[in-house]
């Protein structure tokens, strides 16, 4: 079993920069498939970025290439987004999730490890 806790949201203005955190706990050598998602009031679930454990390949979003990153620092078993150039849009409540099978999929419901949510507000 996989436990995720995230931090790291808060309310930035439009132009600046925020880290989100999400500490990995349990079968963290399972953890093959990583991904934030977030959801803004109202709208869908949206998937946001990922990553492959084994190699550390990423992909994202159309929305976000470019602005965020996605990382893993393995010593500290934590997921990382870097945001920059946040912009009103991204305002939203993020998601951690993790999956412990090799289909790298981007649909939130694929994933059966997932994080409280954190809240991002851009102005």
């Amino acid at each position: 079993h996989v436990q995720l806790v995230e931090s790291g949201g808060g309310s930035v203005q439009a132009g600046g920069s925020l880290r989100l955190s999400c500490a990995v706990s349990g079968a963290i050598d399972r953890t093959y498939c990583m991904a934030w998602f977030r959801q803004a009031p109202g709208e869908e679930r949206d998937w946001v970025a990922s990553i492959i454990t084994g190699d550390g390949y990423t992909y994202y979003a159309d929305s976000v290439k470019g602005r965020f990153t996605i990382s893993r620092d393995y010593a500290k078993s934590t997921l990382y987004l870097q945001m920059n150039s946040l912009k009103p849009e991204d305002t939203a409540m993020y998601y951690c999730a993790a999956k412990t099978d090799p289909l790298c999929l981007t649909n939130w419901d694929g994933f059966p490890y997932k994080s409280q949510g954190t809240q991002v507000t851009v102005s």
